[in-house]
């Protein structure tokens, strides 16, 4: 939305450039025309300005419909005061200047627009003197001798009055040891010395904790892709067997008579 007023509407109003992406809005723009104009803002002269404003944004984008909208309310706003100030009235209607409730918001917006330039120039100002999130120092308070009023009497009674406090027992708390994988390794290779194989359930029998029986679970596994044993199950959920892998036999070992054929991990 960027515009430069040229042509017969410049010639006639004075030679006024205008560029639309410097304003904030409509508002900014009518004030804009006002002050470089040295326009008194409670005596407007609505229909001069209002001819500006229209040549100002006769180059709006049709696709830019957020920004476009505002400014074009605000023409019709003009036009309507126009309107109100140009056709006849009423003698019974109130005598009230139609560009009153305009004066207003342009005072308004003047003032909020001054304040948040100055704080935007205080912070600029302390951006440059100062590092973010920077804190000034609290002044220290001055120290000053006070006369001691307290009797030694209240002293000692006030030193009576404090309880000593109650001890408390204190609790003992026993942390559990954590459970490794390469323990419960060993432990499947120990029971693996003196048999061929060994059920799964005897080597977590005396554990509590569930964790034991996941990682004797996972060092078998691990076992198992290392081709130092094999696991076997006749069927599901039924007992599972760890049984060792000899040098001299790589291969799976037979089923023995009291399992069935079965699914090997």
């Amino acid at each position: 939305m960027d515009l430069t007023l040229t042509g017969r509407g410049s010639e006639r109003e004075g030679f006024l450039l205008v560029e639309i992406d410097r304003f904030q809005g409509p508002l900014d723009l009518l004030l804009h025309l006002i002050r470089t104009q040295d326009i008194e803002v409670f005596d407007i002269p609505i229909a001069k300005i209002t001819n500006q404003f229209l040549l100002a944004i006769r180059g709006l984008d049709a696709a830019d419909l957020d920004g476009a909208g505002e400014f074009l309310e605000m023409a019709a706003t003009l036009i309507h005061i126009k309107a109100q100030i140009l056709l006849p009235r009423p003698a019974d209607a109130e005598d009230e200047d139609p560009r009153a409730e305009l004066v207003r918001r342009l005072l308004e917006y003047e003032q909020i627009r001054d304040v948040t330039q100055r704080m935007r120039a205080a912070e600029a100002d302390r951006g440059r003197r100062f590092g973010k999130g920077y804190l000034l120092p609290r002044p220290k308070r001055e120290l000053t001798d006070l006369p001691l009023e307290t009797t030694w009497d209240e002293v000692f009674a006030a030193a009576l009055l404090v309880k000593m406090p109650i001890p408390t027992e204190r609790e003992h708390r026993v942390t559990t040891r954590t459970v490794t994988m390469e323990e419960k390794a060993v432990l499947i290779l120990d029971a693996l010395k003196k048999n061929t194989r060994v059920e799964f359930s005897r080597l977590i029998q005396g554990f509590q904790d569930r964790s034991h029986g996941v990682m004797t679970f996972l060092a078998g596994l691990e076992l198992t892709r290392r081709r130092m044993l094999f696991l076997r199950q006749t069927r599901p959920f039924s007992d599972l067997w760890i049984y060792r892998r000899d040098d001299e036999s790589p291969e799976e070992p037979p089923p023995t008579h009291d399992e069935d054929e079965g699914a090997v991990a």
